[in-house]
C-alpha cells in the first residue's frame, strides 16, 4: 500500500509539475488481478482499485501498515463498479454489481471478496475507505436507486447529473460520502464556479474517457491555482483547502468521495469567479 502524506498550502505553492503529480495524482489504480491501495494522511482516506480476472481477490490489511487484524476492523468502505458485471461477497453474502452500481460495507465486516462474472469483461471495483466508529448495515446501491440531481446547462458546458450513493439522505455511514457525476455529451466542465470545504477532504476518480482524452484538474488555494493533467481511470487527492474543478477534452464521468467531520453535501465555501487567480 502506497503512503501519501499531507501537504501545507504554503509548501504546495513551490511545487513543480512533477512534485504536484507525485503528491496528489494516483496514476495507476486498476491492475488486473491485483489489489491496489493508496493510504492518504489527509483524513486517513484509503483509495483503491480491484480488477479480478483469473480468480477472486480478497480485501486484505497489512498488520504493520494498518495496525488491525482485518481491513474493516476500524473502517468503513464504499465500492462502485466501473467495469463489467461482478460480485462482492461480504462475510458470505453475495452482492451482484452491475456497471455503476455501488455498495456500502460497514465497520466490522471481516471477509470481502471481489469477483468478475466474465473474465473477458472484468469488473473494475473502485474503493473509498475512511475510519469508522460504529457499524452501519452493508447495503447495495444500484444506480437506479441512487439519488439523482440535475445541474448546469449546455450554455455553461456543465450540464450533468449527480448521483448520491452514500450520504445523509440515503445510505448511512460514519463519515464517508460517495457519489458519481455524469456529464452529458457536449459538456466538459465540472464544479465550476468552484468551492472549498474546510471540514472535509475529497478524492476524484475520472473515467469514461477516450484513450487520447484528458481532464485538466484545477487545484490549490483559490488565489494560487495549479493544474494537473489527468487521464482515464486516474484519481486526484484533494485536501480541504484546495479547489477541485476540471475541464476535459470531451465529456466524462467522475466519482467523488469525501471524508471528514461534516457529511452535509451543501456545506461548502463558495469561491467567486472574480476571486480566482
Amino acid at each position: 500500500m502506497e503512503i501519501r502524506y499531507a501537504s501545507h498550502p504554503n509548501e504546495v505553492k513551490s511545487f513543480d509539475t512533477s512534485r504536484l503529480r507525485q503528491e496528489f495524482l494516483i496514476e495507476s489504480l486498476f491492475v488486473q488481478d491485483e489489489l491496489v491501495l493508496t493510504y492518504s494522511h489527509v483524513d486517513r482516506f484509503i483509495v483503491g482499485g480491484v480488477v479480478p480476472v483469473q480468480g477472486t481477490i480478497q480485501l486484505e490489511a497489512d498488520k504493520k501498515e494498518m495496525g488491525s487484524a482485518f481491513f474493516l476492523e476500524r473502517r468503513e468502505l464504499g465500492v462502485i463498479n466501473i467495469g463489467g458485471k461482478g460480485t462482492v461477497t461480504v462475510d458470505g453474502t453475495v452482492y451482484n454489481m452491475d456497471s455503476k452500481d455501488g455498495l456500502y460495507i460497514g465497520l466490522g465486516a471481516q471477509e470481502v471478496i471481489f469477483a468478475s462474472d466474465d473474465a473477458s469483461q472484468p469488473a473494475k471495483f473502485y474503493l473509498n475507505s475512511a475510519p469508522a466508529h460504529k457499524n452501519y448495515p452493508t447495503t447495495r446501491i444500484p444506480i437506479s436507486e441512487a439519488s439523482p440531481n440535475h445541474l448546469g446547462s449546455i450554455t455553461n458546458s456543465n450540464e450533468r447529473t449527480i448521483y448520491r450513493y452514500i450520504h445523509t439522505g440515503g445510505v448511512q455511514s460514519c463519515q464517508l460520502v460517495m457519489g458519481m457525476t455524469l456529464l452529458k455529451p457536449g459538456n466538459m466542465w465540472n464544479t465550476m464556479p468552484c468551492h472549498t470545504h474546510n471540514r472535509r477532504s475529497e478524492v476524484y476518480l475520472y473515467f469514461d474517457m477516450p484513450q487520447d482524452g484528458v481532464v485538466f484538474h484545477y487545484m490549490g488555494e483559490p488565489q494560487e491555482t495549479r493544474h494537473l493533467v489527468v487521464r482515464n481511470e486516474q484519481a486526484i487527492i484533494s485536501p480541504s483547502w484546495s479547489i477541485h474543478s476540471g475541464v476535459g477534452t470531451n465529456n466524462y464521468t467522475f466519482i467523488w468521495g469525501m471524508a471528514g467531520e461534516n457529511q452535509i453535501f451543501e456545506d461548502m465555501d463558495a469561491v467567486a469567479m472574480q476571486d480566482l487567480k
